[in-house]
């Protein structure tokens, strides 16, 4: 039987398979450093096969820093982590959807890889500043430990890798670059093909963001630059007060467009059966488009006089008869012919009498208009309304956590509010993988309370220490996630205390830690045969069946927000997830029955502990039952 891997993906593995997608005949194979083949590049054919398009010599477009090779490498190295369910820290830990992951996050990025890989429709992230006084991630490839410990005093008891970014730092701007650029990486691939990413920052990495997300997401993925107007007062700035922020918006598509939102100024004053409406006049103001060029939009409307409704709006026909005789054409500016907006099969004849009517004008004659419907507004690239503001998002946080200080410059839950309606349906899941206070999470409650919705959230948070002078440390929080976890219980039951609405409140509490499998798990070739027999098990002793199981999920790539359940058969304890998308059962000794029962059930996969079997005959057995009565099923053991 396949035994899993017990990592996370090797990204570098997933972009070979891509590019052998699109070019086969770059495919080759080399050995490893033990001798086994696998799929590499032929860089020389690929070459080949891009020839008109490969930049030659040192002159091409780059965007570069210190440490960025590194960074990519990071990236794409596989770690031997695993996500521990924390069921008494959850809320409706057996139905919610939600999750709440405790843990470095370019490590949970890797971890949720395969789970969610193209499943994310929208990211909110809002990262550190570096402003000269913000900690950043310290990834494994900036720095060993003890240079690192040494040299900034910061890496605590728990291996904690944040530092204290200064601008004495000699790699001041590489070093948050690299942080950036390798979650970026990884987040891309989460996202679904529709998906959008809205990152908030400020001036001091604005043009290094700009260019690395120019590179990861593509040029032509750019959406939108917002400013917003977070602090009116002002910051000084060199002499400048800094009143502004930003959210830069990519989208995982070319062709991915930002909805619409609700417009919360503008009322409708008219309403027929169809629902409410105003007037706009159907022709094009823009002389720029006239009858020469788009003769297709320059046509007749034939208007009854004697056939009008109770707002004053006259029936139209596209060819005169005997009721329809008062030929109106586009009105002509300045000499020139103007058109309408509409062409006349493709859009007036259908909306005929339903949304375009005629209205006599103030002279006596007629103009055409449309009864205009859409109560939604794009979003403006600038916002300035008071809900935005930094000081809003402080006074959100004091109301819930019911205190002052708690957590320095919350973001307003209208941002992460207002980026879910641009970009969001109301089945989508979210990701904000710098969720500090968990201003996203609840910001996805708030709209789900508002809309029936049933978006899911992803938060991810490094369990950063507070400082024991904080407010924060002084009211019981001695981490960050301590205070995100609370401010998401809180919330919840603010809006259903408010709202009465069924949605889900709830959320899984999963903590970053190391492999649930001994180290002889992944080298049993390089390992002493007597050490082997020193070892009873794979497992780690101090592992449950629970973090057995969503191990198990993370290296399937299941979603960990499923339902699953628990039974005994014939004193074995089975884990049913998802309905039978996995049947689990990691007791040692499993008798044949079970097996069997297990196999009618036909899961779509099943998982075993590899010593539940005494020998390779009973290995043997085991999948002899499965191809007879459930063929379909991949087995594998841990």
């Amino acid at each position: 039987m396949e035994k899993m891997k017990m990592e996370s993906a090797n990204i570098t593995d997933m972009n070979i398979d891509k590019i052998a997608a699109l070019f086969p005949n770059c495919i080759t194979e080399t050995a490893d450093e033990n001798g086994k083949l696998k799929k590499a590049i032929n860089f020389e054919m690929l070459r080949a096969m891009l020839s008109e398009d490969i930049a030659e010599g040192d002159e091409a477009y780059e965007f570069t820093w210190v440490g960025k090779k590194a960074a990519i490498a990071e990236a794409n190295r596989p770690i031997r982590k695993t996500l521990r369910p924390c069921v008494e820290e959850s809320v409706n830990w057996d139905t919610t959807e939600n999750l709440y992951i405790e843990g470095d996050n370019l490590e949970v990025l890797k971890l949720l890889q395969e789970s969610y890989l193209g499943k994310v429709k929208m990211i909110y992230i809002d990262p550190p500043y570096n402003t000269g006084n913000d900690f950043i991630y310290r990834d494994d490839f900036a720095v060993s430990a003890d240079d690192y410990a040494e040299g900034s005093g910061q890496l605590d008891e728990d291996g904690n890798r944040l530092f204290k970014n200064t601008d004495s730092n000699g790699r001041f701007h590489s070093d948050w670059c690299s942080m950036i650029y390798s979650r970026l990486m990884l987040a891309r691939n989460l996202l679904s093909d529709d998906g959008v990413i809205f990152i908030s920052i400020d001036d001091n990495e604005y043009d290094n963001l700009k260019k690395i997300c120019d590179e990861v997401f593509g040029l032509t993925d750019f959406r939108s630059m917002v400013t917003v107007i977070a602090n009116p007062g002002g910051r000084d700035y060199g002499g400048i007060a800094k009143t502004t922020e930003y959210i830069m918006i990519y989208s995982k598509s070319e062709s991915t467009v930002l909805q619409k939102v609700p417009d919360e100024n503008h009322i409708f004053e008219m309403k027929d059966e169809i629902g409410p409406f105003e007037l706009r006049e159907l022709r094009n103001r823009n002389t720029v488009f006239n009858d020469k060029n788009r003769p297709n939009l320059c046509y007749p409307f034939y208007l009854d006089p004697n056939n009008v409704d109770e707002f004053g709006l006259y029936h139209l026909a596209l060819e005169p008869d005997e009721n329809h005789s008062i030929k109106v054409m586009p009105l002509v500016s300045n000499g020139i012919q103007t058109v309408w907006r509409w062409g006349k099969n493709e859009k007036s004849r259908p909306n005929l009498n339903i949304n375009v009517k005629g209205k006599k004008k103030q002279d006596g004659t007629y103009m055409i208009v449309e009864k205009y419907r859409d109560e939604n507004v794009m979003v403006k690239n600038t916002w300035t309304d008071k809900k935005f503001r930094t000081e809003n998002g402080s006074v959100q946080v004091r109301d819930i956590m019911g205190g002052k200080g708690i957590f320095d410059y919350p973001k307003p839950i209208e941002i992460p509010h207002l980026a879910l309606l641009m970009s969001t349906d109301k089945d989508s899941i979210i990701l904000d993988f710098f969720s500090g206070s968990a201003t996203t999470a609840h910001a996805v409650m708030q709209l789900n309370a508002e809309d029936g919705g049933h978006r899911k959230f992803v938060m991810v948070q490094l369990p950063e220490k507070t400082d024991e002078s904080s407010e924060a440390y002084k009211a019981g929080y001695k981490n960050i996630c301590e205070i995100g976890k609370e401010r998401i219980r809180r919330a919840g039951a603010k809006i259903k205390s408010e709202t009465g609405a069924d949605i889900d409140y709830g959320f899984r509490v999963l903590k970053l830690d190391d492999t649930n499998m001994q180290e002889v798990y992944y080298t049993p070739a390089e390992t002493d045969q007597q050490m082997l027999l020193g070892f009873e098990s794979n497992i780690k002793p101090d592992r449950t069946d629970l973090d057995l199981l969503f191990g198990c999920l993370l290296d399937w790539g299941l979603p960990l927000s499923m339902p699953y359940s628990s039974e005994q058969i014939e004193g074995v304890t089975v884990h049913t997830y998802n309905d039978g998308d996995l049947i689990a059962c990691f007791d040692k000794a499993i008798p044949e029955s079970v097996i069997k029962t297990i196999a009618k059930r036909q899961p779509l996969r099943v998982v075993f502990r590899d010593d539940s079997f005494a020998d390779s005959p009973s290995k043997i057995n085991v999948s002899e039952i499965f191809k007879m009565l459930s063929p379909d099923t991949r087995v594998k053991v841990i």
